[in-house]
């Protein structure tokens, strides 16, 4: 099992920090600013809940499940981000890609903003430095992303960063209203990311 290292990500106005029990306070004050587009997504509402939460998170972290950041937008917590599905591959054959010190690709999800942060250069930053990390640091060969296949907004907002839509996972997972939910893919491959990156570099010029 791969157990990542530390990892904190910096760039004009956020810093993507490992996750802390600390943090719940804040995913809270955050969350509570406006739940008008979390009908999709599991966002926590209140404090208690913000601490199961974080809980969750830390123990799928232990587990070498998911990586989860607090992503910290002009100094304030404003919510959170993840790696996931990022341990090595198990090849068939003897190779000269296999690796076991980084992983061969990731899903980067489990993200939510605080309303005064969304429709700002927020989520284009966080992700601009997950996928630089992901590409340039662990020189991963693709990177994932998903979401419930009925959440426009998300699913426009994900191929407005640049990754292409390659499907849908019918009867994929629980979803967040308590329905099960189908899940619609997007992903981005390595030789795309200098295009995807000079585009989302373009996009917070503007």
């Amino acid at each position: 099992m791969l157990l990542l290292p530390e990892i904190e990500l910096r760039w004009r106005d956020v810093v993507l920090r490992p996750l802390r029990p600390t943090d719940a306070r804040a995913l809270a004050a955050a969350s509570g600013e406006s739940r008008d587009h979390y009908r999709y997504n599991p966002v926590p509402d209140g404090l208690e809940a913000a601490q199961g939460y974080v809980e969750r998170a830390l123990s799928m972290k232990a587990a070498g499940q998911r990586y989860p950041f607090a992503i910290e937008w002009r100094d304030r917590v404003v919510g959170t981000t993840s790696y996931s599905e990022y341990q090595p591959w198990q090849w068939q054959v003897p190779t000269a890609l296999q690796r076991s010190d980084r992983p061969d690709a990731v899903e980067v999800g489990y993200t939510w903003l605080a309303a005064s942060a969304q429709r700002t250069g927020c989520n284009t930053e966080t992700k601009l430095l997950l996928f630089k990390h992901a590409f340039e640091t662990w020189q991963v060969h693709s990177v994932c992303l998903r979401t419930d296949v009925r959440n426009e907004r998300s699913r426009r907002a994900i191929e407005r960063l640049g990754a292409r839509f390659e499907g849908v996972r019918r009867a994929h997972a629980p979803g967040a209203d308590g329905t099960v939910r189908s899940s619609a893919f997007f992903s981005i491959v390595a030789e795309e990311w200098p295009g995807v990156r000079d585009h989302l570099q373009a996009l917070l010029e503007r």
